[in-house]
């Protein structure tokens, strides 16, 4: 009998180790043969926002490739050219009050993104990715933006790399 549970608890182990190399909790991989990637400067082509939003944006998506991925940054033959463009930087009311103020105030941040992959056409794309992030009307956008901004490019990056390297 306990020859049988010793067996069974060995098998339990190469089962749970044989499905753990399987599956992966981000459900991204980005294929083997990519190396490199070009990281284009972001553009700026909304209206407002602070002078350094691209630079700021260009530094962090670089970060994160740097930081997530095995790819090095490389401008001579890159396996993945990405581009980007920053299209929408906009303050619209949220939640209207009683007295027809608005309770809350809403930043959307919406940035265009060109992705090349020269090993695979099909995985090709132009899309913009967009994020918001509400504050309450008691403060200004000058207060706000500081913590704001790095949360909404944060996210943006983050459904980027999804996109790019997701399996849906």
């Amino acid at each position: 009998m306990t020859w049988r549970i010793c067996k069974l608890f060995i098998f339990g182990i190469f089962v749970i180790f044989s499905f753990g190399s399987c599956y992966s909790f981000k459900g991204a991989s980005l294929a083997p043969e990519l190396k490199t990637i070009h990281i284009s400067n972001i553009r700026m082509e909304a209206a407002g926002g602070p002078t350094n939003l691209s630079l700021e944006a260009n530094e962090k998506l670089k970060e994160y490739f740097q930081r997530n991925t095995s790819l090095k940054l490389s401008t001579l033959n890159p396996d993945l050219t990405l581009e980007g463009t920053i299209v929408g930087y906009d303050l619209s009311p949220q939640a209207p009050t009683s007295d027809d103020k608005a309770g809350l105030n809403r930043l959307t941040l919406r940035i265009q993104f060109r992705l090349n992959n020269k090993f695979d056409e099909s995985k090709n794309f132009e899309q913009e990715f967009s994020f918001y992030q509400d504050f309450p009307q008691s403060q200004t956008l000058s207060q706000v933006e500081k913590n704001l901004i790095p949360k909404l490019l944060d996210q943006i990056i983050l459904d980027l790399f999804n996109k790019m390297a997701g399996d849906w």
